[in-house]
C-alpha cells in the first residue's frame, strides 16, 4: 500500500467502527494473497486464544494455591486445594474490559484471597491510573479487593494498590495517593488513613506480631525507612541518612530489620558515555533504637552494581539468622547468604546461569527461583524451577526436561511444589509436583481443559536454538522457527524483543506481552515464514557483560550489531529467500526495528514497528533535564551527538523500506509522540508507511481484541509484502 493510500485508510478508520475495519482489512488482504495461502493462513485469533496464567500464590499454611487466568481478555482468579488440586473459579469477571489482576495473596488463615484489579503494572509511569480500552464512560479505578476462598462476592475495599494482609488475617494495609491506608479484610467498615508523611510511601510490610508496619518514604533525592505502630501517635525513623534506603525486611522476632542503602541523588556530573559502578550496601538495624550498622558492601566493580534483574536485591531475612540477597558480582545474577551478625557472604548458586522470580519458603529455610540451567545444553534458553538452602550451596533443578517452568512456590504444608508450566506447543498452566508422602513424582497440570478446542497446537513448530557472531565478535543467541514446506526458499522475519532486559525462550514465555509475541512468531511460521527471534546484547540470560555492554542504547546502539548479524545469518541460509527478509518488534524491539529499516533497507526490506523509541533526545530526561544547567557532564555535547546518531530519526535519509507503525495512545512506556514524530518525518522524505493507532489502550494491549488486531495487522503486512507474487517487494540497491 503506498503512502497516499495509507493516509486515506487512516481517515477511513476514524469514521467507521473497528469491527467493520477489521473485517474489511481481512478481506482485502485475503483477496490479494495466493489461493494456497488463504487455505493455510486462517487467522491469528486462534493462536491468541490461549489461557495465560500468572500471579501464582500459595497460602502460608495449609495447601491452597491461587492464580490469575486470562481467557480471551476475561481475567479471573482460580484456586485449588490438596490433595486433588481441582481448579475452582473464584471470581466471575465476564467482560474483556482490559482490567488486569495483580498482587494475589492468600491470608494466613486461608480464608481470603486478596488482589488488585485495574491499572497497568508493567508501565513506566501512571501504573496505578485507570485503564479504559473498553471506552467506559466511567473508567474502572484501580482497587484493592478480597474474596472468600470458599466462594462468594468480591469485596472492593478501596481505591489503592500494593496491599499486604496482616498476620492475623483481619486487616489489609495498602497505598492510596502515595500514603498508607488500611481496611478490614471483609470491608465491614470504611477504609482509613493510617498515617500521613512527606514523600510517596511504599514497601509496606507487617511485623510478625501485626502491631507495626514497616514502610519506605521516597522523597525524590533520598528515601527513609519508617515504622508505624498501632496506638502510637508518632512514627519512628530507622537510621535516616542522605541515601536512598529500600527493601526493608523484618527479622523473625521483629526486633531488627535488614535493608538496602544506595547513594542519594546529586553530585558533580560525570561522563554520560562510560559505564560506572552503581554501589549499594546492606544494613541491619535495631527497631528499638533505630540505629543501624553496615553488614555488607558491594564490590567497587561494574559487576558489583545494584542488580537490575527481576526483584532487584531480592533481600530476605531467612531462617538460622541468614540474610539472603541477589548480586551480579561474579558475572551472573546469583543468590548469596550472609550471617546477620557479620562475616563473609556465601555464594549459593554457582554456575553460568541466572536466578529470577525468587521467593523465600514459608519456613525460611529455602529459596525457590526460576533458572536457565539444567542437564540439557539448550536449558540456557529455558526456565526451570529450582531451589537452594539459605545457608548452603546445594541448588537443585526441580523440573528438568524439555518444558519450561517458572515462579515456583511451596504449598504451605510443604507437601508440594507449585509453579507455572509450558512447552513449545502448550501455553502456560499452573502445575503441582508432589514432594512428600507421595510416590507420584509426576507433574500434575491444572486447568488443561481451559485450552480451547480450536487452539492450533498441532500447527506449532518446535523452535530451535542457534548462535551466530556479530561484527565485533560477540556471540548472539536466537530461537529459530522453521515452517514446514521442505527445502523451498522462504521469506524470513527477524523478531526483536523489547525491554531490553528480556530473553525469548524455546517455548511460551512467562510474560503476557512476550507470550503474545511467541504466539505471533508461531502464527507467522504457520503462514510459511522463517522467523528468527534474536536475543541481542542488553538482554538477560547470558551474564553481566552481555546484559550491560559498553556503548548500548543512546550511548552508541552497540546492540544493533546483533540485529544486523541476525539478518546476515538469515541471508546465508539456503532455505531463506534473501530478497525477502523483514523485521518487527515492540518497544525497545520497535526501536531496533526502526533503526534496522533506517540504516539497512538493503538487508531488511519491510518492517513493523510496535511503539518504538525513535528519538532518544525526546524520550529520556537525561538530556532535556540538564540542557539549561550551567554545570554539565564533561562529555555532554558528545553524548547528545551520540544519542542522536543512535536514534532511527537520524538515519531517515537512508530509510527506503516500507513500514507499518502501530501504537496505542494510552502508552505508558514509550511516549506516543515518538510515533507521531516519526510519521511526520517519513512523510517528508517520501518513505512508504502504513499506520494503525489503537485508541485508549496501553503498551501492553490490555484488550484481547486489540492484541488480535495489531498482531494480525503485522502478519497481513508481511504477507502482502512477501507472499503476494503480483506485488513483489522492491529491494533498494
Amino acid at each position: 500500500m503506498n503512502k497516499l493510500n495509507s493516509r486515506k485508510n487512516n481517515v477511513w478508520r476514524e469514521k467507521y467502527p473497528k469491527l467493520i475495519i477489521h473485517c474489511m482489512r481481512k478481506f482485502l488482504v485475503l483477496f490479494f494473497l495466493p489461493l494456497q495461502l488463504i487455505a493455510q493462513s486462517g487467522s491469528f485469533r486462534p493462536f491468541k486464544k490461549y489461557p495465560f496464567t500468572s500471579g501464582l500464590a500459595a497460602s502460608p499454611h495449609g495447601a491452597a494455591i491461587a492464580w490469575t487466568m486470562n481467557e480471551e481478555g476475561r481475567r479471573n482468579i482460580y484456586v485449588a486445594n490438596a490433595p486433588a488440586f481441582i481448579p475452582q473459579k473464584l471470581t466471575d469477571f465476564s467482560k474483556d474490559d482490559g482490567q488486569e489482576i495483580t498482587s494475589i495473596s492468600i491470608s494466613d488463615d486461608g480464608a481470603w484471597v486478596m488482589f488488585v484489579r485495574g491499572g497497568d503494572h508493567g508501565a513506566n509511569w501512571d501504573d496505578d491510573q485507570p485503564v479504559n480500552p473498553a471506552f467506559e464512560t466511567q473508567p474502572f479505578k484501580v482497587q484493592v479487593a478480597t474474596v472468600p476462598i470458599a466462594g462468594g462476592q468480591v469485596k472492593y475495599l478501596s481505591e489503592g494498590d500494593d496491599p499486604v494482609i496482616s498476620p492475623d488475617s483481619k486487616e489489609i494495609a495498602f497505598i492510596r495517593n502515595g500514603q498508607a491506608w488500611s481496611s478490614p479484610v471483609d470491608g465491614a467498615t470504611p477504609p482509613k488513613v493510617l498515617f500521613t508523611t512527606r514523600g510517596k510511601v511504599g514497601a509496606l510490610q507487617w511485623s510478625p506480631d501485626g502491631r507495626r508496619l514497616l514502610f519506605v518514604a521516597n522523597r525524590t533525592d533520598h528515601a527513609v525507612i519508617g515504622i508505624f505502630t498501632k496506638g502510637v501517635p508518632t512514627l519512628k525513623w530507622i537510621a535516616p541518612s542522605f541515601g536512598r534506603d529500600a527493601s526493608p525486611q523484618w527479622s523473625a522476632d521483629g526486633s531488627r530489620i535488614v535493608f538496602v542503602r544506595r547513594p542519594g541523588a546529586g553530585g558533580a556530573p560525570d561522563s554520560m558515555l562510560v559505564n560506572r559502578p552503581d554501589p549499594w550496601s546492606i544494613y541491619v538495624a535495631d527497631t528499638a533504637t533505630g540505629t543501624a550498622r553496615q553488614l555488607w558492601r558491594s564490590p567497587a566493580t561494574l559487576r558489583g552494581s545494584f542488580p537490575s534483574t527481576d526483584g532487584g536485591a531480592n533481600l530476605h531475612w531467612a531462617d538460622n539468622n541468614r540474610i539472603v540477597f541477589l548480586s551480579y558480582q561474579d558475572g551472573w545474577p546469583h543468590l548469596y547468604s550472609i550471617n546477620a551478625e557479620g562475616g563473609k557472604e556465601v555464594l549459593l548458586t554457582p554456575g553460568n546461569y541466572m536466578c529470577e522470580h525468587i521467593r523465600l519458603s514459608a519456613d525460611g529455610k529455602h529459596l525457590l527461583f526460576s533458572a536457565n540451567t539444567g542437564p540439557d545444553r539448550d536449558d540456557l534458553e529455558r526456565r526451570h524451577a529450582a531451589m537452594v538452602s539459605v545457608d548452603s550451596p546445594n541448588m537443585q533443578v526441580m523440573t528438568p526436561g524439555q518444558g519450561l517452568e517458572w515462579a515456583p512456590v511451596f504449598t504451605g504444608d510443604g507437601e508440594a511444589l507449585a509453579f507455572i508450566s509450558a512447552t513449545a506447543q502448550r501455553p502456560p498452566l499452573p502445575a503441582v509436583l508432589p514432594l512428600k508422602n507421595n510416590h507420584d513424582k509426576n507433574i500434575r497440570l491444572l486447568g488443561a481443559d481451559k485450552i480451547p478446542a480450536d487452539f492450533p497446537s498441532t500447527r506449532m513448530v518446535t523452535p530451535t536454538s542457534v548462535t551466530f557472531t556479530a561484527a565485533d565478535g560477540i556471540t548472539v543467541h536466537a530461537t529459530l522457527f522453521l515452517p514446514p514446506g521442505g527445502a523451498a526458499k522462504k521469506p524470513a522475519i527477524v523478531y526483536v524483543h523489547g525491554g531490553p532486559q528480556r530473553q525469548m525462550l524455546l517455548g511460551w514465555h512467562y510474560s503476557d506481552y512476550y507470550s503474545n509475541a511467541y504466539a505471533s512468531n508461531q502464527y507467522l511460521a504457520s503462514l510459511g515464514f522463517v522467523v528468527l527471534a534474536v536475543n541481542y546484547r542488553l538482554g538477560i540470560g547470558y551474564g553481566y557483560e552481555f546484559h550491560k555492554p559498553k556503548q548500548g542504547g543512546p550511548a552508541g546502539a552497540a546492540e544493533y550489531k546483533d540485529i544486523k548479524a541476525a539478518g546476515g545469518w538469515l541471508r546465508r541460509q539456503g532455505f531463506v529467500d534473501t530478497g525477502k527478509i523483514g523485521i518487527y518488534g515492540g518497544s525497545y524491539g520497535g526501536y531496533l526495528t526502526a533503526l534496522a529499516l533506517a540504516r539497512d533497507s538493503k538487508l531488511f526490506s519491510a518492517g513493523v514497528d510496535f511503539h518504538g523509541v525513535h528519538n532518544w533526545l525526546a524520550q529520556t530526561s537525561a538530556f532535556a533535564g540538564v540542557k539549561d544547567n550551567f554545570e554539565k557532564a564533561p562529555d555532554f555535547d558528545q553524548a547528545v551527538k551520540v544519542a542522536w546518531q543512535s536514534s532511527p530519526v537520524s538515519s531517515i535519509h537512508t530509510w527506503k523500506s516500507p513500514v507499518l507503525i502501530i501504537q496505542g495512545d494510552d502508552d505508558r512506556n514509550v511516549r506516543f509522540s515518538q510515533s507521531v514524530d516519526l510519521i511526520r518525518r517519513l512523510e517528508s522524505k517520501g518513505v512508504p508507511y502504513e499506520s494503525l493507532m489503537i485508541v485508549d489502550d496501553t503498551h501492553h494491549w490490555m484488550n484481547f481484541d486489540n492484541a488480535v488486531e495489531v498482531y494480525e495487522a503485522a502478519a497481513e503486512f508481511f504477507a502482502r509484502k512477501f507472499l503476494n507474487n503480483e506485488n513483489k517487494t522492491i529491494i533498494y540497491k
